[in-house]
């Protein structure tokens, strides 16, 4: 299948099933087909955003990830290596629409005590140090289980000290980084810095691994700003 028809058809699937409830429930709660017309609309511009969107993203996030991370192990220092994961895993989250919608309904909620800016730059060190981290994983080898299995210690363990209205915005934060424009950036990023190790390295978790970094990133916000 032509690679744009696939695209088309995977939007349509993703798009129709709660296009079609939405428009039952407009039924049968009986709602003016002027406001039928408006959603069926709305739901036509969210297809067409959605297909340019994923257009968008084939043709140029994911390559770009993978070309980065097929380079960056050419350098032969681990350090510079590090810091480019860092910094990338940083810009990406900053550009991600969910951590942006979260950070301002959070600052909103919280009648600015825990400000936007703050919030998404916290989500975004976090993503961007576990990027590093999982970077490191890849050049030494080191299995997921070991990190992953400190990683949700340390949660645990700082959530006692981290008060009560922080711990769900640090529970959402790692589910936000996981949207549309981090996950393939990362995923393309583990797969090129996996490859450039001739197949003995696999960059499977590099998602889950990066989603742990913003929960322990807003808990230890609350730590020292919310008390």
């Amino acid at each position: 299948m032509n690679p744009l028809k696939k695209l088309i058809v995977e939007v349509i699937y993703s798009v129709l099933p709660i296009t079609l409830a939405i428009f039952i429930i407009l039924i049968l709660i009986k709602f003016s087909w002027a406001d039928i017309a408006q959603f069926l609309l709305g739901a036509l511009f969210v297809s067409l955003g959605l297909l340019l969107f994923f257009l968008g993203t084939k043709i140029g996030v994911v390559p770009i990830g993978k070309m980065i991370g097929e380079y960056l192990p050419q350098s032969g220092k681990i350090l510079p290596f590090l810091i480019s994961g860092l910094v990338l895993g940083f810009a990406i989250t900053i550009a991600e629409p969910d951590v942006q919608i979260l950070a301002t309904q959070v600052d909103l909620v919280s009648g600015g005590e825990i400000p936007r800016v703050l919030l998404i730059a916290a989500v975004a060190l976090g993503v961007g140090v576990f990027i590093a981290l999982g970077l490191f994983k890849l050049i030494k080898n080191i299995h997921l289980k070991y990190i992953m299995i400190a990683s949700y210690t340390l949660v645990f363990l700082l959530a006692l000290f981290t008060p009560p209205d922080f711990i769900p915005v640090a529970l959402d934060s790692g589910g936000v980084t996981t949207g549309p424009i981090t996950v393939p950036f990362i995923v393309a990023l583990g797969v090129g810095v996996a490859g450039a190790f001739g197949g003995k390295r696999t960059g499977f978790g590099f998602t889950g691994l990066a989603s742990v970094g913003p929960i322990l990133a807003v808990m230890l916000l609350g730590v020292f700003f919310g008390r």
